[in-house]
């Protein structure tokens, strides 16, 4: 790579940055007692002269020492100890600290000073309100004993159709507390994709809402937790929160208020259970066929969370880390995860182009004219709630960049010290809007990973610089590479996003997965013995990394292969495109087309020199064999619930598979919107 091809550095930590940063304390912790040479030798230990390719480095090529330097440093209590670290590291099935017992949630109430707040959340439902720690202890005791009287016990399912509230959190530590295994979906999910998720791991417990406020539009959801009481045969009993409607009741359901009475003044246990015991089930987006059903465990996540959310998020005692979410993403997890630091956490359930609820009128029943979209409101937040940390999406921010959101304009952000960024890559374009709008001395970090490991692969590290449309760094402990076809690896080019050693939050297993064949198929395929991600990344010679969108959906035009997140930077960098999906076509003669379809704003359209606008900019970004063969102008792009396009079955839709077989509406944020591309796929046009 070229000097003039570096991309500009838009921040750099300064030395008390860096000096207080807790990778650094870690890094010299390593370099006393496991005599890691991550200071340049010689015994420094000058934060100045830390060096954090040095420390990755090590991390993943003493696999065994690293992560026993997690456990140790940061004090994981096990009722029996392990063995060894890795008495396996074959993948899949590396078998991690075998003989250690432990349980999650125990780390994150130790210590707890009853009085410090823990949990600040708000909703479209209910203002500003904060948990203390005192609080949390006592609500996630009452919930774990009015779970043991339902039989639940260790291993047993408990499945929540839950917001993103306090109450949430709470039952998902109890759940762990007692050596049971959670998981959870949000209530916007239509009732077969909580079927084709719940259905597999045939749940005891079913923890379910009443309903919920979305935009100022109340959807009551009793009818919704009906249907999943009939297809669940295995749930013994509903507990019903009656958060949208107060006093709101189900016939045959256990009011939430006298679950939880049922518990109160139980004290808080904690059953130890083996490193590898689930802790959880999460989901992939399931838009064809069921979703995987992605089992992790007590001990990898502790870890992986410890590592991740000390080190890499540099979470400390004044920060309040807010991330945007719903139950139904991983980054849910990974926020409720953030109680394992002494960091305190931001909970919001509800839109996030909507007026926050200090904003908006006291009664509980939602206007008749809602007001309009403000997507300020999630600054408004946390201004008011002190966030130091925010966390959203990608297209969050570049969509606040293109309706020309001042996050600052009347409103103290001065506690905010750093922007996260996932779900997409976050282009140049956003990356520069951020700094723009609030200056050099803010710390912006995208990351990639995802719901299979429920972590950043690459992501944020406070101590290094940030350069324009890159992500800082490979996160410690996962041997990230770029790979050829042939399993070269590649530097400052594209490659296929592997993993070349195991960590200990890579699922356990898949549920209902007896022979392990889904998941060697999902992971293992590609390159036998080495974890495929499926997504495009370059590895720059500086260490950064780009990510270049799924690796199934690259377009390959004579040889050059381009990654769609590299077109949509470029297209959306027009001020007439506010979203858009591309895909490449096969034809019956082996040829194919770039297909773009694209949101446009209000007021243009695709009559006048846009389109040609539109392939000047990708010509000159991309290259002239990437210019689209056609362009539209569609309503809406296909998501997920978890916000990702629908690229791939698009394409398939478009080559003449059935809808149906492609993608389960029921997955889908905007189902209504594959119908055009369903007609177009009829029409033949």
């Amino acid at each position: 790579m070229t000097e003039s091809s570096v991309p500009r550095v838009l921040w750099e930590p300064d030395e008390a940055r860096i000096e207080s940063s807790n990778i650094v304390a870690f890094a010299r912790w390593a370099a006393r007692n496991r005599g890691v040479e991550a200071f340049g030798g010689s015994g420094a230990t000058a934060a100045a002269d830390f060096d954090y390719d040095a420390l990755w480095r090590w991390s993943v090529t003493d696999v065994d020492g690293f992560w026993a330097s997690i456990w140790e440093y940061h004090g994981v209590r096990a009722q029996t100890p392990y063995e060894q670290v890795l008495a396996d590291r074959s993948m899949p099935g590396a078998q991690w600290f075998p003989g250690a017992t432990l349980n999650y949630a125990e780390h994150v109430f130790e210590g707890r000073d009853a009085d410090e707040v823990a949990i600040r959340h708000a909703t479209e439902l209910r203002e500003l309100g904060a948990w203390t720690w005192g609080d949390l202890r006592e609500r996630t005791a009452a919930i774990a004993a009015g779970l043991r009287e339902l039989g639940v016990g260790e291993g047993d399912r408990v499945a929540a159709y839950l917001p993103n509230l306090p109450e949430t959190a709470a039952a998902f530590y109890a759940v762990a507390s007692l050596g049971a295994i959670w998981s959870s979906c949000s209530p916007d999910f239509g009732v077969r994709s909580v079927i084709d998720r719940f259905a597999q791991i045939e749940p005891k417990v079913l923890l379910a809402v009443d309903g919920y406020r979305y935009a100022g539009k109340d959807f009551d959801r009793r009818p919704v937790v009906e249907e999943l009481r009939a297809a669940l045969p295995t749930v013994e009993r509903t507990v019903l929160l009656d958060h949208l409607t107060p006093g709101a009741a189900l016939d045959g359901t256990l009011p939430w208020d006298e679950f939880v009475a049922s518990g109160s003044g139980a004290e808080l246990a904690f059953t130890p259970v083996p490193f590898d015991h689930p802790l959880w089930v999460l989901y992939s987006s399931g838009t064809t066929g069921l979703p995987k059903a992605i089992v992790q465990g007590h001990g990898g996540i502790l870890l992986e969370q410890l590592k991740n959310l000390n080190l890499h998020l540099d979470a400390q005692a004044h920060d309040r880390v807010l991330w945007f979410t719903t139950t139904g993403w991983m980054m849910w997890n990974f926020l409720v995860s953030v109680l394992l630091t002494k960091a305190s956490i931001v909970l919001y359930d509800g839109s996030p182009a909507h007026p926050s609820p200090s904003t908006a009128p006291d009664d509980r029943a939602p206007s008749a004219e809602p007001p309009a979209p403000d997507l300020g409101s999630l600054w408004d937040l946390a201004a008011e709630a002190g966030v130091t940390v925010f966390g959203t999406s990608a297209g969050y921010l570049s969509s606040c960049m293109k309706e020309g959101v001042h996050p600052r304009e009347g409103r103290d952000l001065s506690a905010l010290k750093a922007i996260g960024s996932t779900g997409s890559p976050l282009s140049p374009e956003a990356f520069a809007w951020v700094y723009e709008e609030f200056g050099s001395d803010l710390w912006l970090f995208s990351t990639s990973g995802g719901t299979d490991i429920c972590s950043c692969l690459v992501g944020g590290t406070p101590t290094l610089p940030v350069y324009e449309g890159e992500i800082q760094s490979r996160g410690l402990g996962m041997a990230v590479a770029a790979w050829d076809p042939e399993g070269r690896e590649l530097v400052g080019e594209v490659g296929e996003l592997v993993v070349t050693e195991p960590a200990p939050s890579m699922p356990v297993f898949l549920w209902g997965d007896t022979d392990g064949e889904r998941l060697r198929d999902s992971y293992f395929s590609v390159y036998p013995g080495i974890w495929r991600h499926g997504d495009w990344i370059e590895i720059t010679d500086r260490g950064t990394a780009i990510i270049y969108g799924r690796s199934d959906s690259t377009i390959n035009r004579g040889g050059v292969r381009m990654g769609t997140s590299e077109i949509y930077r470029a297209v959306l960098a027009l001020d007439e495109v506010i979203d858009a999906l591309v895909v490449d076509v096969p034809q019956g003669d082996g040829s194919s087309k770039i297909e773009l379809f694209t949101v446009l704003r209000e007021g243009s359209d695709l009559e006048g020199d846009l389109p040609k606008e539109i392939a000047r900019r990708i010509r000159t970004d991309c290259s002239p064999r990437h210019v689209p063969d056609r362009v539209r102008a569609i309503r809406a792009v296909p998501r997920t619930l978890s916000g990702k396009v629908l690229e791939v079955p698009v394409k398939r839709i478009l080559m003449g598979e059935s809808p149906q077989k492609v993608a389960s509406r029921d997955s889908l944020a905007n189902p209504e919107a594959l119908d055009y591309f369903s007609d177009l796929a009829d029409d033949g046009s």
